[in-house]
Order: structure tokens, then C-alpha cells, then sequence
């Protein structure tokens, strides 16, 4: 019985990482550099607080985190993000809305989790160069501005931290 429990177990847990392996495969390679991703004139975003902001490491490992507001998971996982951001000196976190109806959206999503590091307004180019194809997606960005870590969906404060640890 004991045996039996621990070869599902180890099924089910070798079925989840192939599972995430093959959604992950859309997005952009590890060791990509991020500079490289978009032209000089828009490597800049407007923040919801008027800030103009790089999706680009300053001299901190920094997690850019894809979410649109009416997805269910992102609200389920935005708080593991915001514990990351306020307990980690060493992590920089850039979150990036796309696909939403109205900048109204993001402000009410941005208050109900009470977010307190930077938020900017994303566009379909910039989801294009990130290869986004569902949210919550992420990528890990090391101080040399290649990522080093992606994931699709769903992420554990405890995932995220131990992602920004791979350098």
C-alpha cells in the first residue's frame, strides 16, 4: 500500500514537471538577454505612479512578473510576489499588466492586494518580445540582464525565492 502511494506520488510529481516543461517552451530562452528585446525608443514604461521604468536589472537580481488583472491565479499569487519584494533586499520586482480592460483595472487590482513595488502599463509589443502566452508568467533576470529563470502560472513564495538564487 505504502509503495504503491509513493510510485503515484513520484508519477504525479514527474508528470508536473513535464507538464511545465512543455508550457514553458513558448517562452523566451534562459540566457537571453534582455537588452537585446526591444528597440532603444521603448525600453521604457509608464508605471501606474507616473514613473518612467526599464524592464531591466539595476545592479539587483529582479523577477518581471506578467499578469493581467482578471486572471484568477495572478490574484492568487500576487501576495507571494509582494512577500518576495519586501523581505529580499538582494531581488528587484517589475510587474508588468497586460491585457487589461482599463488602467482603472489595474489600479483596483494593485489596491486590493495592496502591491508596493513598481507596476507599469504594458502593451501587445511588449508581450510579443516576452513571448506571453498565459498569466501569470515570469522571468528571473540575473544583474547582467539574462535571464536565468522562467515559470508559467502559479508560483510559491519559496519558488520564487529559490529562483532568484540560481546565480
Amino acid at each position: 500500500m505504502l509503495r504503491s502511494l509513493i510510485l503515484q506520488g513520484l508519477f504525479f510529481v514527474a508528470a508536473f514537471i513535464l507538464l511545465s516543461s512543455l508550457r514553458e517552451m513558448s517562452m523566451l530562452d534562459k540566457n537571453t538577454q534582455v537588452k537585446q528585446l526591444s528597440p532603444v525608443e521603448s525600453k521604457q514604461f509608464t508605471s501606474t505612479t507616473g514613473e518612467l521604468i526599464s524592464i531591466e536589472a539595476q545592479d539587483k537580481t529582479t523577477v518581471v512578473y506578467f499578469f493581467a488583472p482578471w486572471c484568477q491565479i495572478c490574484h492568487a499569487s500576487i501576495s507571494n510576489l509582494q512577500s518576495i519584494f519586501e523581505n529580499n533586499r538582494h531581488v528587484n520586482v517589475i510587474a508588468v499588466a497586460l491585457d487589461f480592460t482599463s488602467q482603472q483595472a489595474v489600479y483596483d487590482f494593485i489596491s486590493q492586494h495592496q502591491l508596493t513595488f513598481p507596476v507599469i502599463f504594458g502593451n501587445e509589443q511588449l508581450k510579443q518580445q516576452y513571448a506571453i502566452t498565459a498569466y501569470p508568467s515570469y522571468y528571473v533576470i540575473d544583474m547582467d540582464n539574462k535571464i536565468i529563470a522562467r515559470s508559467l502560472g502559479y508560483s510559491t513564495e519559496l519558488g520564487l525565492y529559490l529562483r532568484t538564487l540560481l546565480l
